[in-house]
């Protein structure tokens, strides 16, 4: 790799290795991070590298190239002030690509009394928002990008990489977490202004911890409030759509999913405010079996 800088990180079941031409993401990364487990050896299940597109570019309006074991040739570069971003798509794109070992739902999730919330829908449903603010109030964090479902235990692993808040979410989780938790804020990025904020201390003592999925929700902000039950064939062909390796597990997959989809209940849940949906949520969890 030549001069290139690099850190290992360690975030639920998978290893990272982070290669950077310029030292700043790293020391960004590694603050925020500093209370994650550091991979036990040197092996590592993915690299993420992040370098200039052209090799001017590293001193010249210097821009960050997202490479690594898997990468999107088409991908736009990002500028040097928003490589801490760059690091994390990186991770987020070896997992979506490559990982194998559990079926990859694009979901947040959150656990409390050993059973797991899921959310999931498109972007701007708030699923992120939802699930830092529930880990604020007494829920264990398991991540906002992807929940893992086990092939064969039907169980959700937590992958508690740092949460990504995006534009009005911001100011909502200033009024609720320590400054410490924040990482810097960066604006006008391709998804908007973006800050990283740290999971509780909880979500990364335990996050190679699973739990039993016991509630599936499809949140929609901006909407009346309102539950809705949904079909099983809507709710798989959903999943299917919200899952980056449904098709490269094959059978394996198709089984996870079908069991998953078999005992798991499911709510679409409109809602206006974090509030109200905290409501909902918990009225809906007092009502499980």
């Amino acid at each position: 790799m030549g001069e290139m800088h690099q850190i290992l990180l360690k975030i639920g079941p998978a290893a990272f290795r982070i290669a950077s031409t310029w030292r700043r993401p790293l020391d960004q990364l590694a603050a925020l991070y500093q209370n994650y487990p550091a991979p036990t050896d040197r092996s590592v299940d993915f690299t993420v590298r992040l370098e200039p597109e052209k090799p001017w570019r590293r001193f010249v309006r210097p821009s960050v190239h997202i490479g690594g074991d898997f990468w999107l040739p088409d991908a736009a570069p990002l500028p040097l002030a928003q490589g801490l971003l760059a690091a994390e798509m990186g991770m987020n794109l070896q997992m979506a690509l490559g990982w194998r070992r559990h079926l990859l739902l694009h979901a947040s999730s959150v656990e409390k009394d050993g059973k797991a919330l899921i959310m999931t829908g498109l972007s701007g449903s708030g699923k992120s928002t939802l699930s830092a603010m529930l880990s604020e109030r007494g829920w264990r964090f398991m991540g906002d990008e992807f929940a893992l479902l086990s092939l064969d235990s039907g169980q959700i692993y937590p992958f508690p990489r740092l949460i990504s808040l995006k534009n009005g979410a911001i100011g909502a989780m200033q009024s609720v977490a320590a400054p410490t938790r924040f990482g810097p804020e960066m604006k006008a990025t391709p998804k908007g202004d973006i800050r990283h904020l740290v999971p509780p201390k909880d979500a990364i003592d335990r996050m190679d911890e699973p739990a039993k999925p016991a509630l599936l929700l499809f949140p929609r902000f901006g909407h009346t409030p309102e539950l809705r039950d949904m079909g099983q064939s809507e709710v798989f062909v959903r999943l299917t759509q919200a899952s980056t390796n449904y098709v490269a597990l094959g059978e394996a997959g198709f089984h996870a999913l079908t069991g998953f989809v078999d005992q798991v209940p499911v709510k679409a849940m409109d809602y206006q405010s974090t509030e109200q949906a905290e409501a909902m949520i918990q009225n809906l969890w007092s009502q499980l079996p």
